[in-house]
Formats: structure tokens, sequence, C-alpha cells
């Protein structure tokens, strides 16, 4: 029987939220904000949470289990904040769910389902046929050479990453049995994004935000 692998989770924060126009990982998500409710549901699954911030980036109080790491690249997108996450983690487990920090639908079915899709790939990613969601996958903590190398190269487009590694690219319709409207893979982007979620989530808008969001 194989051996069962250490599976921890990463969740990404350094965004810039430009089409928020406010810090997403500090939005109220009813009692929490939005970072919390992500770190909180994924820490459910795995064990332990690296986050991953930009450089000089304030983040709202976490578990004091939680490793707090950076990007050390500029203007390098979500890429190194993978590596960066990876990095961090790599001497606790032996791979990694990785999240975004506006997933606050993140499932924790839907978790276990890309953890299970791994297996013995490099990684396990959901696909649509034409695009991947990156930033909602399972990957090895080997993936790492392979990024740094991308980085070097100044290849930093997520998408392009899965050409270099062995790929499970999961059909979406194949993760419904985890979640079945797939609102795992929901990001919030814009200020209607983060309403809608917040009102699928059975919770209200703190009215602090009605000033901006009417803007």
């Amino acid at each position: 029987m194989a051996e069962r692998l250490q599976i921890g989770g990463i969740v990404l924060c350094g965004g810039l939220s430009r089409r928020m126009g406010l810090p997403k990982a500090s939005l109220p998500f009813g009692p929490e904000l939005m970072l919390q409710r992500v770190v909180r549901l994924l820490s459910n699954v795995v064990h332990p949470i690296v986050v991953v911030a930009a450089a000089g980036q304030q983040l709202p109080q976490l578990p004091s289990s939680t490793i707090v790491t950076h990007d050390e690249r500029d203007s390098s997108g979500p890429l190194e904040g993978l590596r960066a996450g990876l990095v961090a983690i790599r001497n606790h487990a032996a791979a990694a769910y990785v999240a975004s920090c506006d997933s606050p639908l993140l499932s924790e079915g839907f978790v276990r389902c890309m953890i299970a899709e791994l297996g013995e790939y490099d990684a396990a990613v959901p696909y649509t046929g034409q695009d991947y969601h990156p930033l909602a996958a399972t990957y090895h903590i080997s993936t790492v050479a392979t990024i740094e190398r991308r980085l070097r190269e100044n290849k930093r487009k997520m998408s392009d990453l899965f050409q270099d590694l062995n790929t499970n690219r999961v059909p979406l319709q194949d993760l419904r049995a985890c979640d079945p409207d797939l609102l795992s893979l929901l990001n919030i982007n814009t200020p209607d994004d983060y309403i809608r979620a917040v009102e699928r989530a059975g919770l209200q808008v703190d009215p602090s935000l009605d000033a901006h969001f009417s803007q």
C-alpha cells in the first residue's frame, strides 16, 4: 500500500485588489475577515497552513499555527506566491492544496477531492477543457524546481506551468459530486462579486462598506 502523503495548505493573498478597491484579505465576511475564513475552512482539511503575502502587506490576525511568508520577487504574480508557499511548507508536508484568499465559499469536500486527484502526479488542477483553475489545485513539493526555473526565464503565466508538469487535468464535471455548484472556484474580484458571495453564504454585507460600494 502506498504511503499516504502529508498534505498542507497554501493561501495566496498578495494580490493588489484593484477591481475591488479594498484589500480583499481584510473584507468582512460574517464574523470573520475573508482571509480568516479561507484559512479556517482549509485548516479543517489540511495542516499546516501557509499564508503568502506581498512584501510589507499587513494581515489580519491568524491562528498561531499559521506559517506566514512573503513574495520575494516583485511583480511576478501568483506564480511567485506559489513558489514562496511551497518553499515555506516543504519541511512540513509533501504536497499542498493551494487557494486564494478570495475563495470564501471553499468547500471542504472539494479540497478533499482535489487532494485525492493528486495521486502520482506533480499537480492536479480543475480544467474546463480550455482553462485551468491553478488556485484551486494540489501541487507536489517537487514542483518548486520547475516553478523557479520558469520564474528565472520570466515565464510567469500560471496556466503554462502545467505543460511542464505531469498534470492531472480534472474535468469540472467530475468535481460536482464534491461541490455541486462549484462554489469553491468562485473568486471575488469586484464589489458585486463580494455582495453575491456574502448573500450566498447566508450572511449580510457589513454596513460600513455601503459608502464604498455605492460609489
